[in-house]
C-alpha cells in the first residue's frame, strides 16, 4: 500500500513545483510572529517610579527619548543592529600509527611417555613434541585532515522578544532580499546581556548565546543547486 501511495505523494510535489513556474519566490509573512507580538505588545514596568510635578518642567529628562538618555534597547519590542563577521580558519592534520607483533609456543617432549605412545598413533609427519604454537601479527595506520575558510560580513536589525528574570534578554530577527527570481534570507536568534550592547545600539554576533544564523536564499538558483526530490529519495531508498 505504501508502494502505490509513493508516486501519488511525488505527484503532488511536482504539481506544487509546477505552480511556481515564472513566479519569484514569495516573502515570508510578517505576522504573526515572535517580533510582531513583541512590537504591538507594551510590557508592563517592573518598578514604578512616582513622578512630582517639578519633574516634568526641567529642560532635560532621563528617559530614553531623550537627548541624554540611554537609546539602547533594553524592553521587549526595542530593536538593535547584530554585526556579523565571520572570519573563521581551521587547519588540522592528524595521523597515527600502530603495531603489534608476539609468538608463543608450548613442547611437551616429555610426559611419562605419553607424547611417544601418541606419535605412533599419529599421521606420517605429525608429532606431539611441539604441542602448541601460536604466531600473531597487528598494525594500524590512519591520517586525516580537515580545512576549512569562512568569511561572512553582515548586519541585520533584530528584536527583543523577551526578558528573562535574570535579565539576559532574548533577540530574534530576519531579513529577506529578493533580486529578480532569487530570495536571499537571513535569521538570526540568541540570547544576549543589556550590557553588551554599544552606545550605538549594536552588538556583535560572538557576544550572543545560543547564536543560531542562517543564511540562504531560495528560487530558481538555489533549486538548480541540490538533486531533485525524486532523485534524494532513490538515494535515500537504494542500497548501492
Amino acid at each position: 500500500m505504501r508502494l502505490l501511495l509513493l508516486p501519488f505523494f511525488l505527484l503532488l510535489t511536482a504539481c506544487a513545483d509546477l505552480a511556481t513556474v515564472g513566479q519569484a519566490p514569495e516573502f515570508s509573512p510578517l505576522e504573526p510572529n515572535r517580533e510582531h507580538h513583541a512590537l504591538y505588545n507594551v510590557p508592563i514596568p517592573e518598578v514604578t517610579d512616582r513622578r512630582r510635578r517639578v519633574d516634568t518642567a526641567s529642560l532635560w529628562s532621563s528617559g530614553q527619548r531623550s537627548l541624554l538618555g540611554d537609546r539602547r534597547a533594553s524592553r521587549a519590542g526595542d530593536i538593535l543592529t547584530v554585526v556579523i563577521e565571520i572570519d573563521d580558519r581551521a587547519e588540522i592534520l592528524n595521523s597515527s600509527a600502530r603495531g603489534r607483533s608476539g609468538s608463543q609456543s608450548m613442547g611437551v617432549p616429555q610426559l611419562l611417555g605419553l607424547p611417544q605412545s601418541l606419535d605412533g598413533r599419529l599421521p606420517e609427519g605429525a608429532s606431539m613434541a611441539n604441542a602448541v604454537s601460536v604466531d600473531s601479527d597487528s598494525s594500524f595506520q590512519g591520517s586525516g585532515s580537515v580545512s576549512r575558510n569562512e568569511r561572512l560580513t553582515l548586519r541585520v536589525a533584530t528584536t527583543i522578544i523577551e526578558r528573562l528574570p535574570n535579565g539576559v534578554v532574548r533577540i530574534e530577527g530576519s531579513q529577506e532580499v529578493r533580486v529578480n527570481h532569487e530570495l536571499r534570507e537571513l535569521i538570526v536568534t540568541g540570547y544576549i546581556r543589556p550590557e553588551d550592547i554599544s552606545r550605538r545600539n549594536e552588538i556583535p554576533y560572538d557576544r550572543i548565546a545560543g547564536a543560531r544564523i542562517s543564511y540562504g536564499g531560495r528560487g530558481q538558483i538555489t533549486q538548480m543547486q541540490q538533486p531533485r526530490y525524486g532523485q534524494q529519495i532513490l538515494d535515500i531508498m537504494l542500497p548501492l
